[in-house]
């Protein structure tokens, strides 16, 4: 690890529109900031790669089903929405306070199943998560290399409640280009004690910090973070706790 840790924002991205070069627009931004990206870790909202992938609804498309127009009527929310939820989760974990906590088909648990209303491009839109956010990430850390960026890794983040605490705080949806959990297990702590279950989530910690400076009004989507050392390969899907070994579950 550096001595430092830097945080720089990226700014002037526009706003993104289905078919963007998001890639492109990353690298102009950070052209005009004197940023290179080498040697560090770019952190992306996850809510300019769903738009630039399209991954917008209008609700006036949508029909709500029984179940979805049951709950909007109990909980006071707009049947379309609700269904809309309802189409983007593997299950309902939890529902109350007019709130849905529901476990998406990539295995995340998260309100409203990450289907979001803020920011979105128009009135009565809903922005959804990618269909595979690490594949998305993947992409989108081909396309920057590809554009003269690199070594880098790529993570996509997204703002998440937890269990037992207020307040929200960014989480990695996707990474790519570097190991997600650095696995500390045969290290040994300032004591000399072998670490045996130890095991850091770099990508969640990278999606943490770059949450400080990424608030929805901010208008900074894009995060570049450098003194963090690259290391390994891997996918955040490899950070989802096996279901067999989930005490909460």
């Amino acid at each position: 690890m550096s001595d430092a840790i830097r945080l720089i924002p990226l700014p002037g991205i526009p706003l993104v529109a289905p078919g963007d070069d998001l890639a492109a627009l990353i690298l102009a931004a950070a052209e005009r900031s004197a940023t290179k990206l080498a040697d560090g870790h770019l952190v992306v909202c996850q809510k300019i790669v769903s738009k630039a992938q399209g991954r917008i609804v209008a609700l006036a498309d949508v029909t709500p089903s029984e179940e979805a127009r049951r709950i909007a009527a109990e909980d006071d929310r707009d049947p379309r929405h609700v269904e809309v939820v309802l189409r983007e989760s593997r299950r309902v974990v939890r529902r109350g306070h007019g709130v849905l906590i529901c476990e998406t088909h990539h295995g995340f648990v998260c309100a409203n199943a990450g289907v979001d209303l803020s920011n979105a491009p128009g009135e009565d839109q809903a922005v959804l998560l990618p269909e595979d956010c690490d594949a998305s990430a993947a992409s989108l850390h081909s396309a920057l290399v590809a554009g003269g960026a690199g070594p880098l890794g790529v993570v996509l983040s997204d703002t998440f409640g937890r269990p037992w605490r207020e307040g929200l705080v960014d989480a990695a949806i996707g990474s790519a280009g570097f190991a997600p959990i650095a696995d500390h297990r045969g290290d040994h702590d300032l004591a000399g004690r072998e670490l045996q279950v130890t095991a850091t989530a770099t990508a969640d910690q990278l999606a943490a910090a770059a949450g400080l400076l990424m608030g929805k009004a901010s208008g900074i989507p894009a995060v570049w973070i450098s003194g963090v050392p690259l290391a390994g390969d891997g996918r955040l899907g490899e950070t989802l706790r096996d279901p067999a070994n989930d005490l909460f579950r």
